[in-house]
């Protein structure tokens, strides 16, 4: 049903964690970090099928070296996997300081057989409690086609800026509005919250050519 939906651009931010809605991991499955020898499963494990990672492999090795090898090992001390009673990666997300002033969620996902086991929730709350208070917000770039994980997003305190542009694109918030209210249930729409982002963020994003979220 996702795949129907089209690819409108979505910000959130979140200035509070909501520690009413972490969970931990259920048992059998751990965290570690991205190892260098796993990158191609890093860029791989964020599409549903082997056909789809072999047609954005290239865009995801752009990405890697435009924003994250410049930092050198910082990637590798980032990255974070979930992984099953076999050590396999089946979750993926990290905290990364893009444009060097504003904290961002990067390539939050877990893969599509281990959806709706806690994994996406507990690899959330881990990487959102990673970060002191004093360090927050927090900021994320989504889709309506992710509507389950702004469920989620929302949660754990997450809000919809409602800011027309953000750095080089457009904020579709009033047509994904439309798309969200169709498929989220009637409860989870309605709680959504919104916000304007600070000034000192929508200075931060225009003052790079990369998207860096």
């Amino acid at each position: 049903m996702s795949e129907e939906i089209p690819e409108k651009h979505l910000f959130m931010m979140c200035t509070s964690l909501n520690l009413k809605a972490i969970r931990e991991l259920p048992k059998g499955y751990h965290f570690r970090l991205c190892r260098k020898d796993e990158l191609d499963i890093w860029k791989a494990m964020h599409f549903d099928t082997s056909e789809l990672a072999r047609e954005y492999h290239g865009f995801m090795t752009e990405y890697f070296n435009q924003v994250y090898l410049p930092k050198g090992n910082l990637f590798f001390k980032s990255c974070l996997f979930a992984c099953n009673e076999d050590d396999k990666p089946i979750g993926t997300c990290f905290l990364w300081k893009s444009y060097n002033q504003i904290w961002t969620i990067q390539w939050f996902k877990v893969v599509k057989e281990y959806e709706g086991k806690g994994i996406g929730r507990a690899l959330l709350s881990h990487v959102m409690r990673s970060l002191p208070h004093e360090e927050y917000p927090v900021f994320l770039h989504t889709h309506p086609s992710g509507y389950r994980a702004i469920k989620l997003y929302s949660d754990v305190g997450f809000k919809l800026l409602t800011d027309p542009v953000i750095g080089n694109r457009k904020n579709e918030l009033e047509e994904s509005l439309s798309i969200l209210e169709k498929y989220m249930p009637k409860l989870d729409f309605e709680k959504l919250q919104f916000n304007q982002a600070p000034t000192s963020f929508l200075t931060a994003v225009s003052s790079s050519n990369i998207d860096e979220f």
